[in-house]
């Protein structure tokens, strides 16, 4: 059960859900579940797994959901018994007079970057996502730019034109991005994508980011306020992407993209 559950947490990852994981460590006497017993619960409610039931999943499974709020996660030992005087142990007024150690933690989904635009700074981008150990996809209008020589380790590698992209996909199958980077070579396929991911309804759109100049986003925007695109996801985009290193070459450019997304997830957590 514990290997189970190790493997659906793993798929709740790859599906970009945070994902809060108990896991029994230690046990002695008469308890519900042993050494090895996980239960996990995803950031969108999903459950898998059990501790044992009764009192003690009570217990665990609401320390999950305040991790999962913003919680921490530790050690915490709980003695299956109707008297405990030990104070740094959690009681559970059982009859059972055992006690188990469960190790609560917290797993955050890796980052999926879709790169709009094979040329040169995508290539630095994907590099480093491999050093980070980061997922990325391709789009290219061009199909000698979404190729598996220039993107050997791309999860996707998407050759359509803008306009079919955008009707192939919505908010539902675009979550399986945690970024989209407009890094094309065409402003023009750059404003393209941008005005049809802004004017999608429905649910949360992964984060947007897009390479150019503070004139080319004051273009965007009116362009954006014209279509009818909502102000509040025009002001979630960012643009121009990176943080503020003056970066020239596309190395720097990489390092300054990737470094921004690495500050967007740690202020998020």
């Amino acid at each position: 059960m514990g290997a189970r559950t190790l493997d659906w947490s793993l798929g709740r990852l790859k599906a970009l859900e945070s994902v809060a994981m108990a896991s029994i460590v230690e046990s002695d006497g008469s308890v519900p579940a042993k050494v090895g017993a996980r239960m996990a619960i995803s950031s969108t409610g999903l459950t898998h797994g059990t501790v044992g039931g009764a009192g003690l999943e009570m217990k665990v499974e609401a320390r999950l959901r305040e991790m999962l709020g913003g919680g921490k996660g530790g050690i915490e030992t709980f003695v299956l018994s109707k008297k405990n005087e030990n104070a740094s142990t959690t009681n559970l007024n059982s009859l059972c007079g055992g006690r188990v150690i469960v190790a609560f933690e917290k797993l955050e989904p890796r980052p999926h970057l879709l790169l709009m635009g094979g040329g040169h700074v995508a290539r630095a981008i994907s590099e480093a996502c491999s050093l980070l150990g980061w997922s990325y996809s391709v789009f290219d209008e061009r199909e000698e730019f979404v190729t598996e020589v220039k993107f050997p380790s791309a999860e996707e590698l998407i050759f359509l034109k803008a306009e079919k992209f955008l009707e192939s996909e919505n908010p539902l199958s675009l979550k399986r991005f945690s970024d989209i980077l407009l890094l094309g070579h065409d402003w023009s396929i750059d404003e393209q994508l941008l005005l049809g991911f802004l004017n999608m309804g429905g649910e949360k759109m992964p984060r947007i980011g897009c390479i150019g100049s503070k004139t080319k986003w004051r273009a965007f925007v009116k362009s954006a306020k014209s279509s009818g695109a909502p102000t509040q996801k025009i002001n979630e985009v960012r643009c121009p992407i990176g943080v503020p290193i003056d970066a020239v070459t596309v190395e720097e450019i990489a390092f300054s993209v990737c470094s921004e997304i690495i500050q967007i997830m740690r202020s998020d957590i």
